[in-house]
């Protein structure tokens, strides 16, 4: 790999970075007087050293200033300390494992410091494992500031960061998951840096395009190859070193360059052949064209905010998109992937959004009830269990686990957690003051939060309360969600998924104002749900077919009962 410290023959390092904002560099080991690095071609400097794994060591500027490794492999403390030599062969594996396919994927996303750090998360796998889950994937582990992030703020991306354990622990847990049959995937961040601790600007300010800003300053130029090889190299070091299977790129449409997008995966897919390895992406231009052979899947927030609104009857923010005939629209999202699919979005002015999706498997989409974005970005982080009734959840949960789509749910939906997900960082001086009052602003225009005070209540993302506040504990009604779980995921894992290697939308109808009917062909059988949301029966002339699935009660004579679900295998 091009950038960061790569193992010698002899035991040493050597160190490389491409700053060309600087016309010298040294690197300083811990205990040493710094020693001048060698320049190379296009900005680069270089330095072979006798430091072996263990070592502390930096970049020193020509005016003294000392900034860790961009690559940095692993940190001694935070962000703003000493880089370190890591060892990769140090673990060694203890399961020879080439993956799953994707088709067999049921996902529950995980953020690890609220699962108590990689040795506390690999003493819940038999639970995982038990349920049904075949996949568990990481929110982001790059070094942020601070010991608390969502990951989403990382400045090393190659850091694994410290406060979750060491490298090791992280393989130890990726080997264990292998061990019960589970994936593991990674959600990388390559669309920005964090606010704290990024030093790239000061060693290398065409990193970023002086005349493209966005909310987290200038954009990233990818059409660099130095900087297309900080990322491509990065997907293949998780994907190597550590045997993720997959990754689930963040905010895509933040990084505006598909010719990057296109040369990562094709990198990805010729590194290992041997095995089976995923990319997920999120884009919320709901762009179908990645999804034709180079990436597997995208996340599907039209699947989740329509149903939404139907189970909450929320209709504000982006919830705006979905708030009229929102069955019309399930039913699209059911048979065709995408609901915005090239046409105006209410919430973006009229701007239209998206591009036809029907010729997609059901397979290339993400669906979720919940995820870290969705509960996380409300203001009280709320989970379903407490903006919904049961029994609505119930059958919403059962459609999200019985359709074709790859579901995807979040830590301690399985137990039925009525425990908030908040927004929490560890930033402290002025930017912690920011970082306050902005996420508290971002609520003003919001149903109860117009008023100072009440914006007040809002958390403050930097307390510890805040993240300790965010544990999934399990809800009152713990047991009979963990059996809902498993029954469905259990005919899912039996009846559904040994069709389910390719399939397409047979078409989907609203029969009501929240109920809705779908069907696919799955290879040589074909699956059809009926879905009720609303608060009274709908006319519905059931299969005479032994129904697969059923709520309690779901079905009447010649009617859907309200709050239900069903579905047939034929």
């Amino acid at each position: 790999m091009k950038w960061g410290p790569q193992p010698l023959a002899d035991g040493g390092t050597r160190f490389a970075i491409w700053a060309p904002g600087v016309e010298a560099l040294a690197v300083e080991i811990d205990g040493m007087a710094p020693e001048p690095m060698l320049p190379e071609a296009d900005g680069w400097f270089g330095l072979d050293t006798a430091a072996g794994p263990g070592t502390r060591y930096r970049f020193a500027l020509p005016d003294g200033t000392a900034v860790p490794d961009p690559a940095s492999r692993a940190q001694a403390g935070d962000v703003h300390g000493w880089s370190v030599v890591a060892e990769p062969e140090r673990y060694t594996w203890q399961h020879d494992w080439g993956g799953r396919p994707w088709h067999q994927a049921v996902i529950q996303e995980v953020h690890v410091g609220a699962a108590g750090g990689y040795a506390g998360l690999t003493e819940r796998l038999d639970d995982i494992a038990a349920t049904g889950f075949t996949a568990i994937e990481l929110m982001p582990l790059a070094a942020t500031g601070g010991m608390r992030n969502w990951g989403y703020d990382g400045v090393l991306p190659y850091a694994p960061t410290a406060a979750y354990g060491s490298p090791d622990e992280l393989k130890a847990l990726i080997d264990a998951a292998h061990a019960r049959g589970l994936m593991v995937l990674l959600d990388v961040v390559y669309n920005h840096f964090g606010p704290d601790g990024n030093y790239l600007p000061a060693t290398a300010p065409d990193f970023f395009k002086a005349d493209v800003n966005t909310p987290w300053g200038g954009a990233i130029d990818f059409a660099r190859e130095p900087v297309a090889r900080l990322f491509i190299d990065n997907a293949l070091y998780w994907l190597g070193e550590f045997r993720f299977d997959g990754l689930r790129l963040d905010a895509v449409h933040a990084i505006g360059d598909n010719a990057f997008l296109d040369r990562l995966a094709g990198e990805v897919r010729g590194a290992f052949p041997d095995r089976l390895v995923h990319l997920v992406l999120e884009n919320e231009h709901n762009d179908p064209d990645r999804l034709t052979g180079a990436y597997d899947a995208q996340w599907n927030d039209d699947f989740h905010n329509v149903l939404h609104v139907l189970l909450t009857g929320e209709t504000h923010g982006y919830y705006r998109d979905f708030a009229e005939a929102p069955a019309e629209k399930l039913a699209r999202c059911l048979a065709e992937g995408f609901i915005y699919q090239g046409q105006g979005s209410p919430n973006q002015k009229g701007k239209p959004r998206g591009a036809p999706s029907g010729h997609l498997s059901p397979i290339r989409f993400v669906s979720f009830l919940q995820n870290h974005d969705q509960i996380g970005n409300r203001a009280l982080g709320e989970r379903l269990t407490v903006l919904t009734d049961a029994a609505r959840l119930r059958a919403a949960t059962a459609l999200l686990l019985l359709c074709p789509q790859v579901p995807l749910t979040f830590m301690g939906d399985e137990v039925g957690s009525e425990a908030p997900f908040l927004f929490f960082t560890d930033f402290h001086d002025d930017l912690a003051d920011a970082v306050r009052e902005g996420r508290r602003n971002e609520f003003a225009s919001f149903p109860g939060f117009s008023d100072e005070h009440a914006r007040e209540a809002i958390p403050d993302p930097n307390a510890t309360a805040t993240f300790e506040a965010s544990r999934p504990l399990p809800g009152p009604d713990a047991e009979d969600w963990r059996a809902l779980y498993t029954e469905l995921l259990t005919l899912r894992r039996e009846a559904i998924v040994p069709h389910l290697s390719d399939g397409e939308g047979l078409g989907a109808e609203a029969i009501g104002e929240a109920a809705v009917t779908a069907r696919w062909r799955l290879n040589d059988r074909e699956l059809m749900i009926a879905l009720n949301l609303g608060e009274a029966s709908v006319p519905f002339a059931a299969p005479e077919d032994e129904p697969l699935y059923t709520t309690e009660n779901a079905l009447a004579r010649d009617s859907l009962a309200p709050a239900s679900f069903a579905a047939w295998l034929r």
